[in-house]
């Protein structure tokens, strides 16, 4: 075939990349037959997806890259004169523009290139000659073929036709009727095919060629050491594809994909020395590399640069979307939210049974050994058991973990790794950031999220972890019997805590298989140390999954509640396209995931994303935008548009605002707070008292801080640096909101309400209570948009500087009719049921129908039903339980004589659970003057008081 300098594409060589790290699964298991790779390319619309997961094997093996049964034509249209190196002669180039289904592409080649194209072919035919008798149809195929080409000068066969240009076309078009002609590798070079080429979830086919490659131009931290980059480099033979949403390179030898470029606000391409240091180069840009190719020729670089742009010029991610976003919003889409982890898992479980192709999972944590169903009576929805089924069927699982530093947390990610990877070599799992490494210690990938197959995906504040599972009821107890939220039962038995029939764990990545539990006849809904409470003690020992960590007979659970959705489509897209974002960084950026086991992934075209061939039940559609907090450190780019959609929404709500989330830290100062969350909504409250309108803000954080510590001494350094900040936003200092709403005085009230959640129930026949810990981070406004994600109201979430994050803006486009402030209102459908689905569980609409929560803005709702069940509630809790945190405690004198108090519940049950009966739902107030005659911030001589103020901001 041609060489490298008269091809429009460079022609390109191989790279052998060395396996790393050692690992139970060195590589891949090749366990597709000659038929089962050759399946993949029989779908008549284009190759399956399914093709990019097993470039090598089909190389190997042979496969034809076309659509079987599917005509190849071409039609020579245009020629362009150019002159030689000599720049004496003038040749002549031909664009040849050919069809395949529904793919269209064009080439550029010179007439000596279908002359090399038919010694080739002359070549395989001879050969054939010498081949055993299995070759006898390949052989009788190519005989089919022309021996000789016939010349463009003057013999019979030109003057017979209408011109030079139809003439090669007749003669292409007749060699691509022959299958086996098609499928020669000379032909494909010089059609410019590869395995990617049809594969219709990866959009049109493109651009493809070879070309010589220059190595590095990273953009990231600690790859580039003092610019050598541009000093001590390499030239290296590889085949590029150019899509319209990415672009990639890879092996010539083995086809093993070796890059892989995302467009994004900062794609360009660039022509010429000045931008590549070479002359003919093209620099093609993105947030993390500067890519630079060699082209032999000016003419070589302006087409490969032109067509690149052209592929790319309609893709979504080339421009910086609404909020600063990387995605912008899409209409249309069929989404939907869920409260609580019940039903999110269980959707979750059946939409993983659904996978075909690939499976992507990205946790703050994640515990390998959760049931997405119960109770359960066998292992079949238990998380490890489904991953490791879809495995088996040939999905691909690709996990990412946040690495932590395990002297500050426990979740051991390690061992959530090792006990995935050792199931099953379709199993992958990364861990991110090497804190050393990479110069970040105190901030984490803090994301949710599932997407499957690119077409449905997850996105919300639910890791799939012990404790998560939960739904309206609160359960306290958990001893193997139903219970009744808020009501009296009968007693338990005593059974032992730990008794789950699991003996002594071991240290080892398969000690979940070996000590299951017997699940027959199980009702227990949390097994092991899915049972937790973790302010009384923090989880320990995961390598022990079904051993309680707690005493489930003495101390009640605390009861999680959360926010998740689920959308299709585009939406899932760009979910999915972030998690490959991030994948393809955590690759490039540690040297132990660069060998061949951990696989670059790749993103779907929206062309297909319509395409559902599963739909999530009871999916509503909403316009739905994906937005993040992401860093160079964590995704290779910048953004906080989780941050600017909040304040966006706050600003432009007219009657309402609903906020819960795990925490609430805000009211810039420029020093040690930076996020205006808190600044919003006091502004948007003083806009409201100004103009003499109604408006509401409802927040509901949880009571205490996540942290272990005895609340009784005060709840240890954590939480008190926790609550510091958190009474710093709502009213302590002059930062705080009801310090900033001076101007409205006391009637802050009428505004803007504080809330947390709790229960009670009998655990062993005595009465209990928890709080109901809040991890939620939702926001409504105005029953027609709301926000889900993972991102807290603080610091480390929203400045995109600090934690990753994830999150969806839902924006209802359909209306149904409603009441706001007793006026009939149009309100959308999804916001409008969200909302009434978490007023009527925390006011008690759920138990008790004549409570109205309609209007959720109304004076009736918001003082007579609201607050006042609130306020309720807080006092019985206070007079049976003597609960903490409460606004009787002010200092730790106070707390020392309030601990030694009587109790109700201790002194006289019966009048007790007669108090506990009058209690509505699980709403509290929240306990503004706890401890506000003490400095909660933690002393300077301990490792709290010595952490930087950003860890905890």
């Amino acid at each position: 075939m041609a060489s490298p300098e008269e091809v429009i594409e460079p022609a390109v060589g191989s790279s052998a990349v060395p396996h790393l790290s050692r690992r139970r699964f060195s590589h891949d298991i090749n366990d597709l037959s000659p038929d089962e790779l050759d399946s993949l390319m029989k779908n008549r619309d284009g190759c399956a997806f399914t093709v990019v997961h097993h470039l090598p094997e089909m190389k190997e093996a042979g496969v034809s890259y076309f659509i079987p049964g599917t005509p190849i034509t071409c039609k020579v249209d245009n020629t362009e004169k150019h002159t030689t190196r000599s720049k004496v002669r003038v040749g002549t180039l031909y664009t040849v523009r050919l069809t395949h289904g529904h793919f269209h592409w064009v080439v550029k080649r010179k007439y000596k290139h279908f002359q090399e194209l038919h010694r080739d072919l002359y070549k395989h035919k001879m050969m054939l000659h010498y081949l055993p008798r299995r070759f006898a149809k390949d052989r009788q195929q190519l005989m089919m073929t022309s021996e000789e080409m016939p010349s463009l000068h003057g013999t019979d066969r030109t003057r017979r036709t209408s011109s030079k240009m139809k003439y090669l076309e007749e003669y292409l078009n007749g060699l691509l009727e022959n299958a086996f002609c098609r499928s020669i590798h000379s032909m494909l070079e010089f059609l410019s095919v590869s395995a990617l080429s049809f594969v219709n979830d990866l959009g049109p086919k493109g651009l493809e060629g070879p070309i010589m490659k220059r190595s590095g131009g990273h953009r990231v931290l600690g790859l580039n050491c003092i610019g050598h980059h541009r000093v001590c480099f390499r030239w290296s033979h590889r085949w590029l594809v150019v899509k319209d949403s990415f672009l990639l390179y890879m092996s010539r030898d083995d086809s093993e994909i070796d890059f892989v470029l995302l467009y994004d606000p900062e794609f360009a391409v660039k022509v010429g020395n000045a931008h590549t240091g070479t002359e003919y180069g093209v620099c093609i840009e993105n947030y993390t590399r500067s890519l630079v190719i060699k082209c032999i020729s000016y003419r070589q670089s302006q087409w490969w640069s032109h067509e690149i742009d052209r592929l790319a010029h309609l893709c979504d991610f080339l421009k910086v979307s609404r909020f600063g976003g990387f995605a912008p919003p899409r209409e249309d889409t069929l989404t939907k939210w869920y409260v609580n982890g019940k039903d999110y898992f269980a959707d979750l479980a059946d939409a993983l049974e659904q996978a075909k192709e690939e499976i992507f999972i990205t946790d703050w944590w994640l515990s390998p050994e959760i049931f997405l169903k119960r109770p359960a009576t066998d292992n079949h929805w238990r998380l490890d058991e489904i991953l490791k089924r879809k495995a088996e069927q040939g999905v691909k699982v690709c996990v990412l973990l946040y690495k932590e530093v395990e002297m500050a947390l426990g979740i051991n990610s390690d061992y959530s790794k090792r006990t995935l990877m050792d199931m099953h070599p379709n199993i992958k799992v990364m861990r991110h950031p090497d804190h050393v490494s990479s110069a970040v210690v105190l901030w984490a990938h803090h994301e949710k999220m599932v997407a499957i197959d690119q077409t449905v995906a997850f996105v919300g504040g639910l890791d799939l972890a012990f404790g998560r599972w939960d739904d309206r009821e609160y359960r306290l107890a958990d001893l193997g019997q139903a219970e009744s939220l808020n009501w009296e039962t009968a007693e338990h038995p005593n059974t032992d805590a730990t008794d789950n029939g699991v003996g002594d764990g071991q240290n080892a990545g398969n000690q979940a298989e070996k000590d299951q539990p017997d699940l027959t006849g199980n009702t227990k809904l949390w097994l092991g140390k899915d049972y937790s409470n973790f302010i009384n003690k923090d989880w320990t020992l995961l390598d022990r999954p079904f051993e309680d960590n707690i005493d489930r007979t003495k101390v009640p659970r605390m009861p999680w509640r959360d926010l998740s959705s689920a959308m299709h489509g585009k939406a899932a897209r760009d979910v999915a396209r972030h998690f490959i974002q991030r994948w393809n960084f955590t690759k490039i950026f540690k040297t132990k995931y660069k060998d061949n086991f951990y696989p670059y992934l790749l993103p779907k075209s929206n062309s297909t994303a319509d395409l559902l061939p599963f739909t999530i039940p009871r999916s509503q559609k909403a316009k739905v935008q994906v937005l993040r907090s992401a860093d160079r450190w964590s995704t290779g780019t910048a953004e906080n548009s989780i941050l600017n959609a909040y304040i966006h929404t706050i600003e432009n709500s007219e009657h309402y605002i609903y906020i819960e989330n795990q925490f609430f830290i805000s009211c810039a100062d420029g020093k040690v707070v930076h996020n205006t969350i808190g600044d919003a909504i006091v502004n948007r409250i003083l806009r409201a008292h100004r103009e003499q309108k109604k408006y509401r803000v409802f927040v509901v954080i949880p009571l205490l801080p996540g942290f272990e510590g005895d609340i009784t001494t005060g709840g240890g350094n954590a939480i008190q640096a926790i609550m510091h900040f958190t009474y710093r936003t709502m009213c302590r200092g002059e930062h705080s909101i009801l310090s900033r709403l001076s101007e409205v005085k006391d009637q802050w009230t009428e505004y803007i309400t504080f809330c947390g959640l709790r229960t009670h129930s009998r655990l062993s026949g005595s009465l209990v209570t928890e709080l109901i810990y809040v991890h939620s981070k939702a926001l409504i406004a105005d029953d027609r948009c709301y926000i889900i994600g993972s991102a807290n109201i603080n610091d480390r979430s929203m400045l995109g500087t600090r934690d990753s994050e994830l999150a969806v803006f839902v924006e209802d486009e359909e209306r149904v009719p409603s009441i706001m402030g007793g006026q009939e209102y149009e309100a959308g459908p999804l916001a409008l049921a969200l909302r009434k689905e978490c007023f009527s569980v925390l006011v008690g609409a759920v138990s008790d129908p004549s409570i109205n929560i309609d209007d959720p803005i109304s004076d009736d709702f918001f003082f007579l039903t609201w607050n006042e069940t609130a306020k309720l509630n807080t006092e019985i809790y206070a007079k049976v339980f003597r609960c903490l945190p409460c606004n009787s405690v002010h200092n730790m004198q106070r707390l020392s004589e309030h601990n030694c108090e009587e109790r109700l519940c201790d002194t006289d049950p019966e009048r007790a659970a007669e108090e506990l009966k009058a209690v509505r739902g699980v709403l509290v107030h929240f306990p503004l003057k706890y401890m506000y005659e003490e400095n909660l911030l933690p002393p300077l001589n301990c490792k709290e008081g010595m952490a930087p103020t950003d860890l905890w901001t």
